[in-house]
């Protein structure tokens, strides 16, 4: 996937609807619910220390995204509501998580 489609034009915090809403350059937007930008992160608590994946922590259904840094030029850290704020995400991690999510609900209408 080439750098310049996964740049972000833009991206908005709903936290009514507890959800990311990001613009790409190639146009696709992209939906995230905080809940799953939380459980995919891509920080060491979640994905382990170089071993096995270490069990999911709860995480409340009504966690929220409470701040987001950019880093750099490639991604965003993002602060939870749950003191979560370890994970940096990548422009292709969003892009990613957001097609995916698409993917979820298409297979589930079918």
């Amino acid at each position: 996937m080439s750098l310049d489609r996964l740049w972000p034009q833009e991206l908005k915090f709903d936290r009514a609807a507890r959800l990311l809403r990001i613009t790409f350059a190639d146009g696709y937007l992209g939906t995230i619910d905080f809940r799953t930008l939380r459980l995919e992160s891509p920080s060491a608590e979640m994905r382990g220390h170089g071993g096995a994946r270490p069990p999911a922590p709860f995480v409340p259904d009504d966690v929220a995204v409470i701040e987001a840094e950019p880093i750099g030029r490639y991604a965003v850290r993002l602060v939870f509501s749950d003191g979560h704020r370890t994970g940096i995400y990548s422009w292709e991690l969003l892009r990613s998580l957001s097609e995916r999510g698409v993917a979820a609900i298409v297979n589930k209408a079918s």
